[in-house]
């Protein structure tokens, strides 16, 4: 955390929440109509809203915590389907999937194709924390 709040850590970028960083519990009444419609943790990778809690995920080529396992049509179908893996759970906010799937076959090839290129970074991403009723 810098003076004008998150900095980019060189070593982990875009390798999602990091796994040994514990988010607070969601104090009671933040969140609904007329009042926050979303909160942040300080580094910005862990978002609580009416979906409950969601961590930004592991984008580096790690094959076992990241998408280095992930074919390139994995990536496309996620991010046309909102769903994890092309096929799964949905892809939670504040994730703009919605605005990225609309992206050409190749704009989405080359996203692909540069998160393939980066460093991969071990890091198991928590699960997404349903919300409480």
């Amino acid at each position: 955390m810098g003076p004008q709040g998150p900095v980019e850590h060189p070593t982990l970028a875009l390798s999602g929440h990091q796994a040994t960083t514990k988010v607070p519990d969601v104090p009671e009444g933040v969140l609904g109509q007329g009042k926050w419609g979303a909160i942040a943790s300080t580094d910005l990778t862990a978002w609580a809203g009416p979906w409950g809690v969601s961590f930004a995920a592991n984008l580096t080529p790690d094959p076992g915590t990241g998408i280095g396992a992930w074919t390139e049509k994995m990536f496309i179908d996620a991010l046309r389907t909102g769903k994890h893996l092309g096929s799964g759970r949905p892809i939670l906010p504040p994730m703009p999937w919605q605005w990225i799937g609309q992206k050409t076959d190749q704009d989405l090839k080359d996203m692909f194709a540069y998160l393939m290129s980066l460093k991969p970074v071990q890091n198991k991403v928590p699960d997404p924390i349903p919300p409480k009723h």
